[in-house]
């Protein structure tokens, strides 16, 4: 799936504390975060995300040489691979309201970005507007975007930091998901996806185009930031430790004080410390947030004076080398009909999810699997011959011991013996 939707177990608020952003430690790890971002570049893999060039121009701390190329990049690469995706029908919103964000951010002229689709040539912002347009129109065939809540807040925001008036009919139907509970993965909220529906309907209440419907927009955004706090965690995460940063953007936006965040902030430190982040999507939502940013101010961004003082080190090649001990692991598959199947494997401690797959794969015990690329790292999209389509609105959950992963299959490591399933699922 694109989002990545959190499950919140224990919901609690936390009394906020002074919030100290100017110590040394913070600084540290913020220019430590930046150069994590700006490596993240040169050891990409799969999709090209325009989410860290995002995060990087947001950033206070800028190498530009480096930004250069990684927006040249996004200009011809991740341009082209969006362009085959519109002549071939998909539904993309998400990725291309990414790709304006990325390309506002370096104030870029968007009105000379243009995409030929059948030998018709038209501007970015046309085919994003479009997009939402059928994310709108599958409303009335089942309540609810073409897509999912999160691509289609994050239109709505990037249309209207790109200064086109955003319909009434599209806002209205995000703050009607919002009233009516619907930005839900089964009982549990999306805390993310409420994160970016709180900023889009922040930066449309601003632009004051929505005049006529300002108190159920109000009481929206009231509702929103109601929920985001109701998710903190007593160690201060909101949903979880890769939905933090987002909400914290989104609380920010939305009026909060820094000070009423600081639980928060302070956990995202801690978990950076400890290595928690290193996918470069929550690297580039965790950066913004510490450093006091929200995607609402790429409207008025200036790329004027701009410090290009980041400089990266020459790191040694780090060889990775098998762990010697083997841990034992049971992956359990159940289809959407029900049925179910078990596996077992022995893999190297601290294997990642993925790697233990294909060791398992590789055993000829009749487990298969096939995998697709997204923002967040690959997903599984087929497994034992059973294929969990997006457009049925399906996707493959996974959970350890019962609980379910918040990390992707190349990110999760296996550290000790345990129980993976493998679920079809709904959303």
């Amino acid at each position: 799936m694109y989002t990545l939707c959190i499950l919140t177990g224990l919901l609690a608020l936390v009394t906020s504390k002074p919030c100290d952003t100017e110590g040394a430690d913070h600084s540290e790890v913020l220019l430590s975060l930046n150069k994590d971002l700006l490596r993240s570049l040169e050891e990409a893999e799969g999709l090209l995300n325009p989410s860290v060039h995002l995060a990087l121009r947001l950033s206070n701390h800028h190498n530009l040489a480096k930004e250069s190329e990684s927006l040249n990049a996004l200009k011809t690469q991740l341009h082209s691979d969006l362009e085959s995706s519109l002549a071939n029908g998909q539904a993309i919103v998400g990725r291309l309201a990414l790709y304006t964000l990325a390309l506002r951010s370096s104030c870029y002229d968007l009105s000379t970005v243009t995409f030929t689709v059948n030998q018709v040539t038209e501007t970015l912002l046309t085919h994003l507007k479009r997009q939402m347009e059928h994310e709108k129109e599958h409303f009335a065939i089942s309540e609810r975007p073409l897509t999912n809540y999160y691509q289609y807040s994050l239109g709505v925001l990037t249309l209207c930091v790109s200064g086109v008036r955003v319909n009434s009919h599209a806002s209205n139907k995000l703050i009607r998901a919002v009233e009516h509970g619907h930005i839900k993965s089964g009982e549990s909220e999306c805390i993310d996806t409420l994160a970016m529906a709180g900023m889009a309907l922040q930066c449309v209440k601003e632009a004051g185009s929505q005049v006529q419907h300002a108190v159920a927009l109000q009481s929206a955004l009231v509702k929103i930031k109601q929920k985001l706090l109701a998710s903190r965690r007593p160690d201060g995460h909101m949903g979880n430790e890769f939905s933090t940063g987002l909400a914290v953007q989104a609380l920010l936006a939305m009026g909060n004080h820094v000070a009423e965040c600081a639980t928060s902030l302070e956990a995202m430190r801690a978990d950076y410390r400890k290595k928690t982040y290193h996918n470069p999507m929550a690297l580039s939502q965790t950066l913004p947030a510490l450093q006091q940013k929200t995607y609402l101010q790429v409207k008025d961004k200036q790329c004027l004076g701009e410090e290009d003082t980041l400089v990266l080190e020459p790191r040694q090649p780090v060889v990775v080398f098998p762990s010697p001990n083997k841990v034992a692991l049971t992956v359990e598959v159940v289809k959407a009909d029900g049925t179910t199947a078990v596996f077992s494997v022995h893999v190297p401690k601290d294997t990642s999810l993925a790697g233990a797959l294909d060791l398992l794969q590789n055993k000829n015990d009749g487990f298969a699997f096939e995998k697709e690329s997204s923002l967040w790292g690959p997903f599984l999209s087929v497994v034992n011959g059973e294929r969990a389509r997006q457009s049925d609105r399906r996707y493959w959950h996974l959970s350890s011991n019962g609980s379910a992963l918040s990390q992707g299959i190349k990110d999760f490591k296996i550290e000790a013996a345990q129980k993976i399933t493998i679920k079809n699922s709904s959303y």
